[in-house]
């Protein structure tokens, strides 16, 4: 588990894609025992294949994923496993266009990491996630008052959280992460200007993993772009490309915009690099 975490990490999918079936069977294998830490394994194992799935947009396959995710997370009768499940299957059904069914998913499980007391930084992590998830959901469904509140309940939540997140720790998030979450929320709102203002003090340094930085080049990118700034676009996407290819070749949304700029910036700075990067990579 320890070592698919780590390749979806380094945004190597088709790694992790070829490793999943072994390690769902092992996860199988040891859930026999009737252990709970056993059983809500192979959930967090379900969780991340949807998640993976979800990155390559096999929402389908991510959907049956995530579905098993929460079953295991149900009889292992494990908090934090359920809240990854379901954080799973609200971001496939967002995907899916059926964001008011993710709202309510999310809004329960929100609810059910509360409701245990928030005694870990575990605990207050989770909730924390929840709360972000929640957010860009309602962003994405229009509703901004709700997005911004919740957006600053997470922030509040976070606040007794460690700069960096311990390692293994299912739901890493830090205060550079919710910056990170602030971009996408505002992007989703379509304010692409408070999404750059968000984002203005973040670097790749605050983040763990190669797939954060990358995610944190991506939204910045998605930003610059409804901005109307394709230099400032491809910078971001050069950026988030040289620390995980994948996060911007493998991502359906990502590459099209990669795609626009070759078609309607080509002698653009950075953006026949970006593309030839891509295109290589691609084949």
């Amino acid at each position: 588990m320890a070592a698919a975490r780590e390749l979806y990490n380094k945004g190597a999918h088709s790694r992790l894609l070829a490793a999943l079936p072994g390690l769902i069977a092992d996860g199988h294998a040891a859930a026999s025992s009737r252990r709970e830490l056993d059983q809500a394994r192979l959930s967090a194992v379900y969780s991340l294949a949807a998640a993976v799935l979800t990155k390559l947009g096999s929402y389908g396959q991510a959907r049956l994923t995530a579905d098993r995710a929460r079953t295991w997370a149900e009889v292992s009768g494990s908090p934090l496993a359920s809240a990854a499940a379901a954080r799973e299957l609200a971001i496939v059904l967002r995907h899916q266009d059926r964001g008011a069914e993710a709202q309510r998913l999310m809004t329960t499980a929100a609810s059910a990491v509360e409701a245990t007391g928030l005694r870990t930084d575990a605990a207050v992590s989770a909730y924390a996630q929840m709360l972000c998830t929640l957010a860009y959901t309602a962003a994405r469904g229009g509703h901004r008052a709700e997005a911004l509140s919740m957006t600053e309940e997470a922030r509040r939540a976070a606040r007794r959280l460690p700069a960096v997140a311990p390692a293994g720790r299912l739901f890493p998030i830090s205060p550079a992460a919710m910056d990170l979450y602030a971009v996408g929320v505002h992007w989703a709102l379509g304010d692409a200007g408070a999404a750059l203002e968000a984002g203005k003090n973040l670097r790749p340094a605050q983040f763990p993993t190669p797939e954060r930085k990358a995610r944190m080049g991506t939204d910045m990118a998605r930003a610059w772009w409804a901005w109307g700034r394709p230099e400032q676009t491809a910078r971001s996407l050069l950026d988030a490309y040289r620390a995980s290819p994948g996060e911007v070749r493998d991502r359906h949304a990502i590459r099209s915009i990669v795609d626009e700029l070759a078609q309607r910036h080509p002698h653009t700075s950075g953006v026949k690099e970006l593309h030839a990067a891509t295109a290589r990579q691609g084949r």
